[in-house]
């Protein structure tokens, strides 16, 4: 293994929120070094198969090594998570045991000295997960207003100082690497104070708006639900809060079989539960696993499981077989047999 390769979080709570079982298919949509998706294969072992999804080009890379042994229970795709029911459409990946996304940046990302998205070593101002998108963090930096560097760096890193630090840049600019910026934001900010320098909240900023990141997140999740069997299982390890309210609001909301405003007479909007939670509480890493992984520290899990509804194409394959004459002829018991079927439908 190199020095730089990445280290996964959460990785048992990880396999027990995912339920991992014997012949089960699974999705990472963020392969990264491949890390989860080793001990998913591990776990899944024998009969698993595992779709591994990246925009990192690189990622798929590492991850193609580090996974050589699975190579034949095993499919890495070099796409971005937000075409993720495409992809399983196209290689006809579906329906799923359960689909896992750990968000985030992973330690190669952070380590490689080209791509800018760290200030640790100085780089262009890139930022970009897939190289061949055309958007980057010096096009932000250099040639959006005032205005918008300052709603951006607000919204997207939760910054107190965004008017201050969109002002500076403006006027010194053009700026072409990652230690400069880094350079006027802590002048802006007043130096170095505590353990978090002044311009990770900027560079957040800058990388989740470069990638889309939290919008790609909210489709993905969607298209996510759709995907899983009856009692597949979604699990999300996200970094800060932006990534955290996405996911807690998501599964919350996808819990309740009503979502009309408070207030409302009555139900409008036809909305039915697909997930339960798993834990209610998030789960976050031991003392243990922050002490050798620091960069753990900020990590969240949240998981739920999907459950049939009446609007899903295969509960509806299910009812008409449970209501068929031939089943009734045979004095089966409806609810016992519809039980049986989804499961078989469901998990397939």
């Amino acid at each position: 293994m190199l020095k730089s390769a990445h280290t996964p979080v959460l990785v048992e709570e990880t396999i027990r929120a995912l339920a991992v079982q014997p012949g089960g298919r699974y999705i990472d949509c963020t392969l990264g070094g491949g890390g989860h998706a080793t001990t998913i294969l591990e776990r899944s072992s024998p009969g698993g198969q595992l779709l591994g999804i990246d925009a990192d080009p690189e990622a798929i890379k590492t991850a193609r090594t580090r996974l050589e042994a699975y190579s034949d229970s095993t499919l890495l795709i070099n796409e971005n998570f937000v075409n993720l029911q495409a992809i399983c459409y196209k290689y006809d990946f579906l329906p799923v045991h359960g689909i896992l996304f750990d968000l985030g940046l992973s330690s190669l990302q952070l380590n490689g000295k080209s791509r800018g998205f760290s200030f640790q070593h100085d780089a262009p101002l890139d930022m970009r997960l897939n190289p061949d998108q055309e958007l980057t963090a010096a096009d932000i930096v250099n040639t959006y207003s005032e205005t918008e560097l300052a709603r951006l760096i607000k919204t997207y890193g939760e910054e107190s100082h965004s008017r201050r630090i969109a002002g500076r840049i403006v006027q010194v600019r053009p700026i072409k690497t990652t230690l400069q910026l880094a350079r006027i934001i802590e002048q802006v900010s007043g130096g170095k104070r505590g353990r978090i320098h002044p311009a990770t909240k900027t560079f957040q900023a800058l990388r989740i708006s470069v990638n889309r990141e939290l919008e790609n997140l909210e489709a993905a999740l969607k298209q996510a639900v759709d995907l899983l069997g009856f009692e597949g299982r979604l699990v999300v390890i996200s970094y800060h809060s932006l990534e955290d309210r996405i996911v807690k609001q998501f599964m919350q909301r996808e819990t309740r079989d009503c979502i009309c405003p408070p207030g409302t007479p009555s139900c409008v909007c036809g909305h039915t539960a697909r997930l339960r939670l798993i834990n209610k509480r998030v789960i976050t890493p031991a003392a243990a696993e922050v002490q050798v992984n620091p960069r753990s520290r900020s990590a969240r899990l949240r998981a739920a499981e999907r459950l049939s509804t009446q609007e899903d194409e295969h509960y509806k394959i299910v009812e008409r077989l449970c209501s068929s004459a031939a089943v009734k002829a045979n004095g089966w018991k409806r609810p016992t047999l519809l039980k049986k079927l989804r499961h078989v439908f469901l998990t397939a």
